[in-house]
């Protein structure tokens, strides 16, 4: 069974990129989401088995969605965050509140589905 994902990045382009890298190896895809507001949404509803995460939404912070979905136990997603921002304390701030994986951009094909993979 293949492993279902949501997409969540404001920018429409890193979308299609992750979601054309992830498809063609095999992954799901379940949803995807420009803003955090729709990303929980989808999230409640579809209970993907991953999510990638940018940090930096129109309505909110990646770090926001996590704490958002870590409290709820109905949540099981494995969280991927992708992210310009790599300075170290965001990124043991993401992993602390309960990220699973943090990609740096840019990245290619080969690093994102080591990352995903090692989720």
């Amino acid at each position: 069974m293949s492993k279902k994902v949501l997409i969540v990045d404001d920018s429409a382009y890193m979308r299609a990129l992750i979601e054309e890298m992830l498809k063609s190896n095999g992954y799901q895809i379940i949803g995807t989401a420009e803003n955090g507001e729709k990303a929980i949404d989808l999230a409640l509803e579809l209970k993907p088995d991953y999510i990638t995460l940018d940090n930096i939404l129109p309505d909110m912070v990646g770090l926001d969605i996590i704490k958002i979905l870590k409290q709820d136990e109905k949540i099981n997603s494995k969280i991927l965050m992708i992210s310009a921002v790599g300075q170290d304390s965001i990124i043991n701030e993401a992993l602390e509140l309960g990220a699973e994986g943090y990609l740096v951009k840019p990245f290619n094909s080969d690093k994102l589905l080591l990352s995903i993979n090692q989720l």
